[in-house]
């Protein structure tokens, strides 16, 4: 995984580019009727029910738009929340909280959504030992918000990205000539380029399984659109030589059914990709 300063800084990032998009050359509409000495105070309103996430990088959003706002947080992230709760206040500059409530809105939305669903699909999973993971399948440009969510909500992160882990899925493997020269060819680069990736390696069927076994140095083994036999046959046969993950096709009707099989991991894109946003509002007070 991506160490945390660069985790931070794909946060500033997110923070100046979402600003830049929305503010542009100037909120015109507080500008004209907000002076500029106007000082006030906004409540973060909690209009539903989940898990409340976003409350620290909103925190961030304000001190980057204005560092004189101070934020009282009544209610940190990972909090069950219901209709009615307010999450935090914050006090300052009028015109600063206006600037900032659309990207803290829009993020805390989607984060409380993320967060909500991964706690729910930790609840289906539990006494069983298998772990939620999310995947690449995020919304372009906010990636780390996110996956930061499913850390709230109890899941755990997969790779970042393309650059922090290998995974040789059914298209390398495809283009690479077999599953034995994909893993051979990615052994030796990473020798050549003296990196140290964790590799993982999609398998399609138990044949597949049984090839994959026969190389060294693989970190988990991807279990794709298995039915529970196979799953279960391919956990036995695994073992301890390397981690079990199951993915394709699996809804939260099945997800405990494959974490029986006794696989260590199950990953869900659904995690960041099918929530509905939470629903938030900052009211002035």
């Amino acid at each position: 995984m991506i160490s945390e300063e660069q985790f931070q800084k794909e946060l500033s990032l997110i923070i100046a580019n979402a600003i830049r998009e929305d503010v542009g050359d100037g909120d015109h509409s507080s500008l004209a009727c907000i002076p500029a000495t106007a000082t006030g105070k906004a409540k973060l309103l909690v209009k539903d029910e989940g898990v409340l996430a976003g409350v620290a990088f909103a925190q961030q959003v304000f001190q980057y738009v204005d560092p004189e706002l101070k934020v009282e947080v009544l209610l940190p992230d990972g909090t069950l929340v219901k209709h009615g709760d307010i999450a935090f206040y914050v006090e300052g500059s009028s015109q600063s909280i206006l600037k900032a409530e659309r990207l803290v809105l829009n993020a805390m939305q989607r984060m409380s959504a993320i967060a909500t669903k991964t706690r729910y699909y930790v609840s289906l999973l539990e006494g069983t030992g298998t772990k939620i993971l999310d995947t690449r399948k995020t919304t372009p440009g906010i990636r780390a918000l996110e996956k930061w969510a499913v850390k709230i909500g109890g899941g755990e992160n997969h790779r970042f990205a393309l650059y922090d882990m290998i995974m040789l899925k059914d298209n390398h493997i495809d283009f690479a000539g077999g599953i034995t020269k994909a893993i051979q060819k990615t052994q030796q680069y990473l020798k050549e380029q003296n990196k140290d990736l964790k590799i993982i390696v999609e398998a399609r069927n138990l044949d597949e399984v049984e090839e994959i076994l026969q190389s060294k140095g693989v970190y988990r083994i991807l279990l794709d659109n298995f039915n529970y036999a196979d799953t279960r046959n391919a956990v036995q046969r695994i073992g301890e030589q390397c981690l079990t993950e199951s993915s394709g096709g699996i809804t939260e009707d099945t997800i405990r059914k494959y974490a029986e099989c006794g696989v260590d991991y199950i990953s869900s894109g659904a995690l960041t990709h099918s929530v509905y946003n939470m629903d938030l509002s900052l009211k002035a007070v």
